[in-house]
């Protein structure tokens, strides 16, 4: 699942959203305070080589679990959509994507073949299987009906499917704006990739001494 959360913007019919998943964010915050208290305790405890090993350890660790849990996020406006991924943040003008699918994962796809995946985007197959099955005994109960209860509303989506449906949406409402055209735009965090080398580095060091 995905949580929306809507920001003010000078258009309210295309107010910036951004989606996270729930789930990610508690389960990151719950795993990073583990390895906090676990390694402060090796830090207040420890021999040197312990301290040592705690915190490069640390440096190696905490650096990921953020990146894959609490940084992933996917924001969209009228003019672009912005990815950011563990290690990446993509900035994509609406012109340059080319189309949204979501089987094992959300991805959107650029023009000139290139793709990316969006982890703040997450697919859940159960979640799925439970809106198709929604979705068929809806049809079935509201196939003999006429007139006004012809109309059963939509059809029930998984969070996935609805989020892609919304940025499909808005990308239509982009077509031909000037202000949504460009090219992709990459930048790397270097903020995560930093510290986790560092400490990768010295807990192969401090594990062979």
């Amino acid at each position: 699942m995905t949580r929306p959360e809507t920001s003010t913007s000078p258009h309210p019919q295309y107010a910036e959203r951004s989606y996270r998943s729930p789930a990610a964010l508690v389960g990151g915050a719950l795993l990073i305070l583990l390895g906090l208290w676990l390694g402060g305790d090796a830090l207040l405890h420890g021999t040197v080589h312990t301290k040592l090993t705690a915190a490069f350890a640390l440096l190696l660790v905490v650096p990921l679990v953020f990146a894959f849990s609490l940084r992933p996020l996917v924001r969209a406006n009228e003019d672009r959509l912005l990815v950011r991924n563990p290690f990446r943040t993509i900035t994509l003008p609406w012109a340059a994507v080319e189309d949204l699918r979501a089987h094992f994962s959300a991805e959107v796809f650029v023009n000139g073949g290139g793709k990316y995946q969006l982890w703040a985007v997450p697919v859940s197959l159960r979640q799925r299987k439970k809106a198709t099955r929604q979705a068929s005994r809806g049809a079935a109960a509201d196939r003999p009906r006429f007139g006004l209860n012809a109309d059963a509303g939509p059809v029930p989506k998984a969070m996935a499917d609805q989020t892609l449906a919304e940025f499909r949406e808005i990308k239509e409402r982009a077509t031909g704006r000037e202000t949504a055209q460009g090219a992709p735009q990459i930048r790397w965090s270097y903020a995560v990739l930093a510290p986790s080398l560092v400490g990768a580095v010295g807990l192969v060091v401090m594990l062979v001494l």
